[in-house]
């Protein structure tokens, strides 16, 4: 095979998923794992070395998260195909790393065999999202997204703050943060804090 194989590379900061992914790839007659990376910096150098065909890219990198780096990637070169491969399913998480350009987006439980064919399919200029995911990003289109302001009083409320610390911190009246919980909640379909802070969680909007 020789230089016809799809060179790969890993981006991950644990030693065994870097390890298995490296396994599967280069158990693979047609491709090689070119490099592998356990943060962003590292990522954007191997790139930078090895110009790789497909890189596999983690979404939670002790740098920055791997949709940063995608866009970091893909600014120096705009034809690189990037997949995120993540334990994160939410569905602003997926929507922020397709708008980032990444080709496709799959979980760290996908089998060895689909993770290949998603590589070769993306390497062939194709995207590859589970339907399960493209379902879970489709159910949420037509919802209203947070602002900025809203994701800030949100953040505070998942860290256990009151409403008068949060207008303390942002600098705002108590009353605006009531308002900004109530829009939260009618946006997120929220009973209450607590559920508000669940959601958003689960969907990718805040990170604890």
């Amino acid at each position: 095979m020789g230089d016809a194989r799809i060179r790969v590379l890993s981006v991950d900061d644990h030693p065994l998923l870097r390890e298995g992914i490296a396994a599967v790839v280069n158990n693979a007659p047609d491709m090689v794992l070119a490099a592998h990376a356990s943060s962003g910096a590292e990522a954007l150098r191997a790139f930078a070395a090895q110009h790789p065909d497909v890189t596999l890219m983690d979404l939670r990198l002790p740098d920055m998260s791997g949709i940063d780096a995608a866009i970091a990637i893909r600014q120096v070169a705009r034809d690189a195909r990037v997949i995120i491969l993540t334990t994160f399913e939410g569905d602003v998480e997926i929507q922020r790393a397709l708008a980032a350009g990444a080709r496709g987006y799959l979980l760290k439980s996908t089998p060895p065999d689909e993770l290949l064919d998603a590589i070769r399919a993306v390497h062939a200029g194709k995207k590859r999202i589970p339907a399960a995911i493209a379902a879970s990003v489709a159910e949420h289109v037509a919802d209203a997204s947070l602002t900025e302001r809203e994701r800030d009083v949100l953040r505070h409320v998942a860290g256990g703050n009151r409403n008068r610390d949060i207008a303390d911190r942002l600098c705002i009246s108590e009353e605006t943060v009531k308002v900004h919980i109530k829009h939260i909640m009618e946006k997120l379909g929220a009973i209450d804090r607590t559920q508000a802070v669940a959601i958003a969680v689960r969907r990718g909007i805040i990170e604890l």
